[in-house]
């Protein structure tokens, strides 16, 4: 039995939270998943998980033999880059994660600038609007939009950026413009779900947040496709600064509502903070920074 090989795949299951799940991201099929569990807890003599067809649990033994599962893996995987080179030159693969918009916009030119620095990396770029999980999911660098929760994750600040709301000039002309939060009752609306607060749209009117309803003509699952509606005159939307800029600079969209607009919140690069920290992270987290600080026109040291 490859008893390293066991410990993933129990720290997969658990991860994963069913055996199924654990055969998907290893690409194994469901029955060695099983088997290889059945021998490790064969060969230690221990009932590690609890199976049942609603649930999987671990037992007070599975629990503090998958802890130091992770502690020896982590160590095994240290020792290998350690080995490989990858903590004396920046080398080997980078895992980044990003929302699709800022990652296609800004974070892509500076990944192309920084592979044509460092030939001896390769990126891998996952874009999409939902946070992964750094540690579960062997991702090096995440770029986060928004207030990040109390973590072990390290993180660089980029600057900052705010939500707007906007609209087409031939809509404003057409359907006038509007001058408080409440005024919105008489818009159409296009919503983006990847942004909170649904039919309930968020304003700061004093010193008070204040939520005022409105009425969706549509309702779109990617900043894109909002900002493409609103272009058309279908109505006001809502999405973050950044990805609306240059159509704001051109006249393309007007900002409504600048008074009321929620306070900023900020952009960042986070790594895990265990461990030793690999030369590639460190070479890419120096060399993209600056540059997606140019990029919003935040560039601060």
């Amino acid at each position: 039995m490859d008893r390293l090989e066991a410990m993933r795949v129990l720290v997969a299951i658990v991860d994963g939270g069913s055996l199924s799940a654990a055969a998907r991201r290893l690409s194994m099929p469901l029955a060695t998943v099983s088997r290889k569990v059945s021998d490790l807890e064969a060969a230690l003599g221990s009932q590690l998980l609890v199976r049942s067809p609603r649930r999987l649990a671990l037992t007070d033994a599975g629990s503090a033999y998958v802890d130091a599962c992770r502690r020896i893996l982590e160590e095994v995987e240290a020792a290998e880059r350690l080995a490989s080179g990858e903590y004396v030159e920046p080398k080997g693969e980078l895992v980044v994660t990003a929302p699709i918009v800022f990652g296609r916009m800004h974070l892509l030119p500076a990944i192309t600038a920084f592979l044509s620095a460092y030939p001896n990396i390769t990126v891998q770029l996952l874009l999409g609007d939902r946070w992964m999980n750094l540690v579960e999911q062997h991702i090096d660098v995440a770029l986060r939009i928004g207030t990040l929760p109390d973590s072990s994750l390290v993180a660089r600040c980029i600057g900052e950026t705010r939500i707007v709301s906007c609209a087409s000039p031939r809509y404003l002309e057409v359907r006038g413009r509007p001058q408080k939060p409440g005024d919105l009752v008489s818009h159409d609306c296009v919503l983006f779900d990847g942004l909170p607060g649904g039919e309930q749209w968020g304003f700061a009117q004093g010193k008070h947040p204040v939520e005022v309803p409105v009425r969706s003509r549509l309702t779109v699952t990617t900043a894109e496709a909002a900002i493409d509606a609103a272009v058309a005159g279908l109505g006001i939307t809502r999405v973050v600064a950044y990805q609306v800029a240059s159509l704001l600079q051109e006249g393309t969209l007007e900002k409504v509502l600048v008074p009321f607009e929620l306070p900023s919140f900020p952009i960042n690069l986070v790594f895990p903070a265990h461990g030793k920290l690999p030369v590639k992270v460190r070479a890419f987290i120096d060399f993209v920074l600056p540059l997606l600080q140019m990029a919003i026109g935040q560039n601060r040291p």
